[in-house]
């Protein structure tokens, strides 16, 4: 199966990894993208992002010392000066 790279860059980078790495050009591109799909997929998700910056917050929070969350203080948010 024929993969052609047209981009004068992007085949000189996979020229440079090869010639670093001293293998083929096909192994150098093989390797290069294993590696980024590992990388791509040891991220978490947006979900366990949120929930990470979530657990976060609460942690740093205390209701006890906050201000209620009432209808009076939603208003607040809104008032012009």
């Amino acid at each position: 199966m024929a993969f052609h790279i047209k981009n004068r860059d992007t085949d000189a980078l996979a020229r440079r990894l090869a010639a670093l790495r001293k293998t083929g050009l096909t192994e150098a591109v093989h390797s290069a993208l294993e590696h980024e799909l590992e990388r791509e997929e040891g991220k978490p998700s947006l979900v366990e992002q949120g929930l990470r910056f979530t657990r976060e917050l609460r942690a740093r929070g205390n209701p006890a010392t906050g201000k209620p969350a009432d209808k009076a203080f939603r208003d607040s948010l809104y008032e012009r000066d």
